[in-house]
């Protein structure tokens, strides 16, 4: 089931409402799902290898506690953080601007890797197959997808 836009997400608390929580593809909601979006968001920077590692050591740690809490919403939200630390570090790898397509037109701007940035999306990576892989993330997926998202 796609990711549910028409929802308030000002007034939802989806730690208490879980059943409104829908997965969505890859980072889909990242920055709306409250409460975890003010845990997490804070946390979550990239703009050096060492502030990668030590945002995506910090998320990962936050996913091990959601996974303790057998919260997968919080797990699913800290997956999604970490996700997006390795795209937007892979994009600013590849474009120093953060842009991938030209200002006025979609033409895609040449490749001019910078290798910090593709080492901090490196460090994200990491921790995202970490969690995106996890046995027990896999498992509450599938139970949440089986009691909320079905059609």
């Amino acid at each position: 089931m796609k990711f549910d836009y028409s929802l308030d997400f000002d007034k939802i608390d989806f730690r208490k409402n879980p059943e409104l929580y829908r997965i969505g593809k890859g980072e889909q909601g990242v920055l709306m799902v409250e409460p975890y979006k003010s845990e997490i968001l804070p946390h979550w920077k990239f703009k050096t290898p060492e502030i990668a590692r030590q945002s995506s050591d910090k998320i990962y740690e936050m996913f091990l506690d959601y996974k303790a809490k057998e919260d997968f919403v919080g797990m699913d939200m800290a997956r999604k953080f970490l996700q997006m630390g390795y795209t937007r570090s892979r994009r600013y790898a590849n474009h120093k601007s953060g842009r991938k397509y030209a200002k006025d037109s979609k033409e895609v701007l040449p490749i001019e890797e910078d290798k910090l940035k593709a080492e901090s999306a490196n460090i994200f990576y990491e921790k995202w197959r970490l969690a995106r892989e996890d046995k027990q993330y896999l498992e509450l997926k599938k139970k949440h997808r089986d009691r909320y998202e079905q059609q």
